[in-house]
């Protein structure tokens, strides 16, 4: 865990050399992942990116959605290339999403797709002023 958190390698066959590492084959690696992702400890591997050091634009989304219409909300929200993930909450905004997009016309777009796609149209726009990252990884 502390390797693929931390250290992992930028080669064109990772988990050999995870598993060269540990002294398991790149096999028993592979299974071991794939039983974490199964039991809910790995949700997912993959790269972290500053969005805005590379031009993108990004925005916290909580919308008012009836219950009989989360369903087809989320579905069409999940389906947008630049949601990154989306959740319930128990308040009057009860689904909450996070949107990237290459530009400010490209988010305003796509929010305008989601409210006429849905007939939500209660969806705010909550842009960071200033970000705050927090190192979630765990020393194992």
């Amino acid at each position: 865990m502390n390797i693929l958190q931390r250290n992992f390698p930028l080669v064109a066959e990772p988990f050999k050399a995870v598993a060269e590492k540990v002294g398991i084959s790149e096999d028993g690696v592979l299974l071991r992942i794939k039983r974490m992702k199964q039991d809910g400890i790995i949700r997912r591997i993959g790269a972290v990116f500053d969005s805005r050091k590379l031009g993108f634009v990004s925005t916290l989304c909580a919308a008012t959605v009836p219950d009989d219409q989360l369903k087809a909300f989320v579905e069409v929200v999940s389906a947008c290339p630049g949601v990154t993930h989306n959740y319930r909450r128990h308040h009057e905004y009860n689904v909450w999403f996070t949107f990237i997009a290459p530009s400010e016309d490209d988010l305003k777009k796509n929010l305008a797709e989601i409210r006429n796609r849905t007939g939500i149209v209660n969806i705010l726009d909550m842009r960071a002023f200033r970000t705050f990252k927090i190192d979630a990884s765990f020393e194992l």
